[in-house]
């Protein structure tokens, strides 16, 4: 039987704003991202995954949709986008991109039609509001002029829809047929674990992401992405979507894979999980015990980058973890999910001024939060500023870049066996030529105190998260390691990949 493309794809994550602006506004587009893409089909991923692109008004970055049916001006247009969709398939490259369908803009048609009395049960009005409060701080319910009250789980500018309501599913099953008949090769679900609330709106002081909320993970979500599967699994070519499931549990997320729901979800907590390997095992054991299209992510759009969250005292340790980690990440079963600026090593930016933040989360709470504008910062092609290479000329990028980033650029990376972009591209070459060919289960190895070794077939991944340098596995050959090894040990902070003695 053939195995679906996206069971051990390597997919890289485009954060649109962010990644290259080939118009000179400052703002990246889709026309930047069309003209880098050598530079992936190079580093050795085999999708790349676009952030929203379509017309926002962009409170949130562009999760504010007000059209999902085309392209916002500061993107580009339609015609850009369906270049790069044939450009990436002629690179081998797939394209997936973001469905945003807990909330739209309040600048969306439906929206402004509700706010003059037509069709509100397309979103969630009340004459009360309840007791909820929204993810990026503040009341989840805002006062309209007659009175009456709509959620918003996250910014005002994003009304929650109602997924009660008939009219919503078949928006957006049509909005899914005119990005496939686009070409695109699946989607990401935003806050997958959203869409439906509990019936009443019941108060509650408790609104984690858990399996059993009022707020989140409502069974009856599972329903649509049971509609989503049906149709996507009438598009040739292996159609796929991956769900935002934020949840508790290994034993939840498995509910959103089943044969006839989701093809994969993200699973928050490997990224969630501290250094450590007490914490890294369980992860693995209790991932690959539920789920059976296990996907691994180390860094997002929304998330501190994990070069900061290693090692936020000293860079380097925190930069050699990270390299640990991802080789790590890449030997184990299923597929990785790289976020964009990580295989440059890049770190969290933590003093960008607060004028320049633009992350709502930042702004709703009037800097209690720190947002994440810190890892949307723009990448670094090149050494020279203002925006080393992400913008032509002179233009200023939409977030400031620290002079740091001319050391991380591409430029001054490429070529340098010892820089993490080599050791990105070495990595993801070796893996492609072992991955095809390995069972899709591991076999932990007895390891001294703080390391983690495991096999899969004839691959052997071990990293030290101790304090000292250890003994390596008996093996063959070394196939990849992320640091220098000292005098044939496993230095802290180090994985290796080995070849078993046959």
């Amino acid at each position: 039987m053939e195995v679906p493309w996206w069971r051990d794809a390597v997919v890289y994550e485009i954060y649109v704003r962010s990644f290259a602006d080939a118009s000179g506004d400052g703002v990246g587009d889709l026309a930047g991202v069309r003209e880098h893409l050598p530079y992936l089909a190079r580093l050795g991923v085999d999708a790349v995954w676009l952030t929203p692109f379509y017309r926002s008004p962009m409170a949130d970055g562009g999760y504010d949709v007000a059209d999902h049916r085309d392209v916002d001006p500061s993107f580009g247009t339609l015609a850009d986008f369906d270049a790069l969709v044939a450009d990436a398939h002629g690179h081998g490259l797939r394209v997936i991109v973001d469905i945003v369908p807990n909330h739209s803009s309040s600048e969306h048609p439906w929206f402004r039609a509700a706010l003059r009395g037509e069709g509100r049960d397309r979103y969630l009005f009340r004459d009360r509001p309840n007791n909820w409060r929204s993810t990026f701080s503040g009341p989840a319910w805002t006062q309209v002029a007659d009175g009456q009250y709509y959620l918003h789980l996250f910014a005002p500018e994003q009304p929650d829809l109602n997924w009660r309501n008939p009219e919503v599913h078949a928006e957006f099953l049509d909005i899914l047929r005119f990005w496939l008949d686009r070409g695109v090769d699946g989607f990401r679900i935003d806050v997958a674990m959203g869409l439906y609330k509990a019936e009443g709106l019941p108060d509650t002081t408790d609104q984690a992401f858990k399996a059993a909320s009022p707020v989140w993970g409502r069974p009856e979500v599972h329903e649509v992405y049971r509609e989503w599967r049906r149709l996507l699994d009438g598009y040739p070519g292996r159609r796929m979507a991956v769900g935002e499931v934020w949840t508790d549990s290994a034993e939840d997320l498995a509910r959103y894979v089943r044969p006839d729901e989701l093809h994969q979800s993200f699973n928050f907590a490997w990224l969630q999980a501290p250094w450590s390997p007490t914490a890294f095992k369980k992860v693995i054991d209790d991932t690959l015990a539920s789920v059976p299209s296990p996907t691994w992510v180390l860094s997002n759009h929304d998330v501190v980058r994990h070069r900061t969250r290693y090692g936020t005292a000293d860079p380097g340790t925190g930069l050699a973890r990270a390299r640990a980690a991802l080789l790590t990440m890449l030997a184990l079963p299923g597929s990785a999910y790289l976020y964009q600026g990580e295989e440059l090593g890049l770190p969290e930016v933590t003093d960008l001024p607060a004028a320049a933040r633009q992350d709502p989360v930042f702004l709703r709470s009037k800097g209690r939060l720190p947002g994440r504008d810190g890892c949307r910062v723009p990448i670094p092609w090149t050494v020279e500023p203002p925006s080393h290479g992400f913008s032509p000329g002179a233009v200023e990028p939409w977030l400031p870049q620290p002079a740091s980033f001319a050391e991380l650029s591409v430029e001054k990376q490429e070529g340098d066996d010892d820089s993490t972009l080599e050791f990105y591209r070495r990595a993801l070459r070796v893996r492609r030529d072992q991955v095809g060919s390995l069972p899709y289960t591991l076999e932990w190895l007895e390891s001294p105190e703080g390391v983690l070794s495991f096999t899969r077939g004839p691959l052997t991944c071990a990293i030290n998260y101790s304090t000292r340098a250890v003994r390596l596995p008996r093996h063959e050959d070394l196939l990849m390691q992320s640091g220098p090894l000292r005098r044939g040990l496993l230095p802290p902070g180090t994985a290796v990949w080995l070849r078993r003695l046959s």
